[in-house]
């Protein structure tokens, strides 16, 4: 969540931060929050989850669909002050308070891109600010960069307003996937095993159709809508990641569609350079493996960070001390990758219970102190038992 005061003049000041390549992209007064409204950093810009906010800084009056309008507005100024636009958006994430907004939602939405919309992957989550119906972050690609949409050749495009996937250069941005048949948009019908799979084997069409396939998957984001099918999925997921797979995070949500239970969105590179990396213990000796995600992925520039929670002993129910132990794990596998947390230029947090949010704060801004990467929170059930926050970075050198 983001408070983005739109003014009639928008004042782009862009701070390029000497230790790496990430360059701070503001718009209008600086709120003094802990994350930046977007992050231009290795060809992309990054921009934190957007509410509708008015020119003083208030959720706009109206239905979901002028909360819509305003959200996209508010990122539209946002891009223009980074070197771009809506129309060069490769990825976009949408949450919604109330799934039943999701027609009225679409409505809207669509009449930003007329034609060659975005990715896209939305969501059901409490959000953090009282009175927004919806928040939108999304990834989107400077002026003059490469979009070219994925679709494999005997799939239909999506009835809804996103493709299946956004390519540039190396790297793909897959939409939201669910239990359908791209060839027909037909529902897909199964307990989670079966729409795991299903889900899974669509995505590797859109991969092959973009010359890659699941070895090139750097990063994914499950949601799932009952946690008792979590070990079911994973066992369905590991057999398409035989070998050092992607990081991951995986939360319960609300659908769009009662009949799915489950939904992935994955981002893939086509680069040699592929490295897992393990989160070191705390005392400096090698961490363990697990099967289901590596703790980080490094792909030439860029780092992709697993979800991590901080439960340990001693600080069950405390938010503030679960965020610090999650930032120090973050921080240990940063640096093992050759990273630290000045890196960082996108961010994900879920949080149990939104009432809590400023509990998270606190820590995570003592953590960075300036220079924030972007941000979106929301709220979502996580699978360790005991976790209160888990938090999902991607990180530039």
């Amino acid at each position: 969540m983001r408070l983005l005061i739109v003014t009639t003049l928008v004042l782009a000041a862009t701070a390029m931060t000497s230790a790496q390549s990430k360059q701070i992209v503001r718009s209008g007064p600086d709120l003094g929050l802990p994350f930046s409204p977007a992050v231009k950093a290795g060809g992309l810009i990054y921009v934190s989850g957007t509410v509708a906010t008015d020119a003083n800084g208030k959720i706009v009056a109206g239905d979901i669909k002028a909360q819509t309008r305003q959200t996209l507005n508010n990122i539209q100024q946002v891009l223009h002050a980074a070197g771009s636009s809506l129309a060069n958006a490769a990825s976009v994430m949408v949450y919604l308070t109330d799934a039943s907004d999701f027609a009225a939602m679409n409505e809207v939405y669509q009449t930003f891109w007329p034609k060659d919309p975005p990715a896209r992957t939305t969501i059901a989550a409490p959000l953090a600010l009282a009175g927004a119906r919806i928040e939108i972050s999304m990834i989107a690609i400077p002026d003059g960069g490469e979009r070219t949409v994925v679709l494999p050749a005997d799939w239909i495009k999506s009835p809804n307003p996103y493709s299946y996937g956004i390519k540039t250069g190396d790297t793909l941005f897959l939409s939201g996937l669910v239990s359908r048949n791209g060839k027909d948009n037909s529902h897909v019908t199964g307990d989670i095993t079966k729409q795991t799979n299903t889900v899974l084997d669509n995505g590797g069409q859109i991969l092959a159709a973009a010359g890659m396939s699941f070895a090139d998957v750097v990063s994914a984001r499950v949601f799932i809508t009952d946690t008792a099918n979590f070990q079911a999925m994973n066992a369905a997921y590991r057999a398409h990641f035989p070998a050092a797979p992607p990081a991951r995070a995986t939360v319960k949500a609300g659908l769009t569609t009662a009949d799915y239970l489950i939904e992935i969105t994955m981002v893939a590179v086509k680069d040699a350079s592929r490295t897992a990396i393990a989160t070191p213990n705390a005392d400096g000796t090698p961490g363990t493996a697990n099967p289901n995600l590596s703790a980080a992925i490094r792909v030439g520039r860029r780092l992709y960070l697993s979800g991590t929670l901080g439960t340990m002993e001693g600080n069950a129910g405390n938010v503030a001390a679960q965020t610090t132990e999650a930032l120090a794990r973050i921080d240990r596998t940063l640096k093992a990758a050759g990273f630290d947390l000045t890196n960082v230029v996108d961010g994900m947090v879920y949080l149990t219970d939104m009432g809590r949010f400023a509990d998270m704060n606190t820590p995570y801004r003592q953590a960075f102190g300036k220079d924030f990467p972007t941000r979106t929170t929301v709220g979502a059930g996580l699978m360790g038992a005991g976790g209160l926050v888990e938090i999902m970075f991607t990180a530039v050198k």
